[in-house]
């Protein structure tokens, strides 16, 4: 898939989840970081990631987001 296909797939999958991720929900899980920056920081090193070739083996967008939920270690630059 090309990637900049692929990256607008990933950007529109990703502020589908942040819009239905609750605020109440997610502070449960983290109160050190909003919904809204958590998926924005993902999302900037999910596009990084897909820029330098690491997705370039997916089909979908799906794919690459069940990747990184599986593992964020994929995420060279996830901290």
């Amino acid at each position: 898939m090309n990637r900049d296909e692929l990256i607008q797939q990933v950007k529109e999958k990703y502020a589908g989840i942040a819009s239905a991720e609750s605020q109440q929900h997610f502070h449960q899980t983290t109160t050190e970081i909003t919904a809204e920056a958590y998926y924005e920081k993902l999302l900037q090193c999910v596009i990084n990631e897909i820029s330098r070739g690491t997705f370039d083996n997916v089909r979908s967008a799906d794919e690459v987001i069940n990747k990184v939920a599986a593992d964020k270690s994929v995420l060279s630059q996830w901290k």
